[in-house]
């Protein structure tokens, strides 16, 4: 799509980049457990129970590979979490017991969120006058090569041998390298000397933090189309089970062509937190007519559903668009690896926590369930302008203290 191209050389060579990682991550989104269950043999408790230590782990990568990233240049540091990723991903095809599975599991996840904040700097450097705007292009681009990699873990799933699910494995692999390998047509981006202040000046950031939990919060809202939706529309329905793919691939179409647009309107740190409010209000309205599908005619069930997920999606779309403008306006220039890392700990903790969270609720408890979930995202979203405001003010004061002394 025309308005997906970016304008400079340097952020055509991202988004290339990022087209190729995705393509791999989006085959193992699709196919990873069912690798790990079909063709490797491990019981599905092990899996999720491995999946959820390197959840953990996950967790710090983030932080400490942001901090070198600006401390050491950020492309180099990048490329080699990629390189990480695809050396662990091509480990999985030795992972014959629980403990290899685990270790090559935590190394890639791990890998997978320092990258996330190892490139922030990158896309603060090369995304022009607003690296924000850039990174809804990213996103757009994402689902896009998510997509891509979804139709080919399609077919290994369809397939269903050893072999198949082995090429998927190597082909996974082999897309983390092509994307590092793309970075080479980068300019490097210049080191960040340390300040005379403290190292990790981002978990002293309290007001950044506040946000960070919010935008955590509110990122639960990523598993209501992955976790919640199915297993509602299967139990709870008369819903065809096709409309499950149905409304995966509403979302993706959506947030591929109206995510650049989102994020043009969300210009400002106010503008952020007004998204954040309009989010949790998008989302609270979906969740009612989610709710509302259960108990009815097949036709009615798809009709709500369908309408919930765009609704959702649009809320998707604030959401997305208030966490770019936010993540970097309020981050220092010479931290904003650490920073990005930190942001990054509200989204893993949702990765990690929503899922069971969403179950118990949503589906076990019912259409109460529901509300309730959309209750947390309506007061989450307002929450949200006032903690971006308390960020902002003391933003002169705390710069003052964490950008670099002048030299005489």
């Amino acid at each position: 799509m025309p308005h997906l191209l970016p304008e400079t050389g340097p952020q055509r060579v991202i988004a290339a980049s990022n087209l190729v990682n995705t393509i791999g991550s989006g085959v193992y989104l699709t196919a990873g457990v069912l690798y790990f269950t079909e063709a490797a043999h491990l019981p599905a408790a092990q899996v999720g129970l491995g999946l959820g230590v390197a959840g953990l782990v996950s967790l710090v990568a983030g932080v400490v590979v942001g901090h070198l990233a600006d401390r050491h240049g950020a492309r180099g540091v990048y490329a080699a979490t990629l390189v990480v990723r695809g050396l662990a991903t091509a480990g999985f095809l030795l992972a014959d017991g629980f403990w290899p599975f685990v270790l090559a599991v935590c190394a890639a996840t791990g890998a997978h969120a320092a990258g996330q904040a190892a490139r922030s700097p990158i896309i603060r450097c090369h995304g022009g006058d607003r690296p924000q705007q850039f990174r809804a292009h990213l996103r757009a681009v994402t689902n896009i090569g998510v997509s891509l990699g979804a139709l080919l873990a399609g077919w290994a799933v369809q397939t269903g041998t050893p072999t198949a699910y082995g090429l998927l494995v190597a082909g996974n692999a082999i897309s983390f390298v092509a994307s590092a390998a793309l970075l080479a047509l980068l300019p490097p981006v210049t080191p960040r000397p340390a300040t005379g202040g403290p190292r990790w000046i981002a978990l002293r950031d309290r007001p950044y933090l506040l946000v960070t939990a919010l935008d955590g919060i509110m990122a639960i809202q990523f598993k209501v189309l992955t976790v919640a939706i199915p297993l509602w529309l299967v139990q709870a329905t008369t819903a065809p089970r096709w409309l499950i793919s149905g409304t995966m691939l509403t979302n993706t179409v959506i947030v591929i062509a109206f995510q650049v647009r989102a994020g043009r309107r969300v210009d400002s740190p106010a503008a952020g937190g007004s998204a954040y409010r309009r989010s949790g209000g998008a989302f609270l309205l979906s969740c009612v007519l989610i709710s509302l599908a259960a108990g009815v005619p097949p036709w009615t069930a798809v009709t709500l559903l369908i309408a919930a997920v765009v609704i959702h999606t649009v809320g998707e779309l604030w959401h997305s668009a208030a966490g770019f403008e936010v993540s970097f306006a309020l981050a220092p220039d010479h931290a904003t690896g650490q920073y990005l890392g930190v942001f990054g700990l509200g989204a893993g903790l949702a990765e990690a926590l929503g899922p069971s969270l969403l179950i118990s609720l949503c589906v076990a408890w019912g259409r109460p369930g529901w509300y309730v979930v959309g209750a947390l995202f309506t007061l989450t979203g307002l929450a949200a302008p006032l903690a971006v405001r308390r960020a902002q003010r003391p933003l002169g004061i705390r710069s003052a203290h964490l950008e670099p002394a002048a030299t005489a």
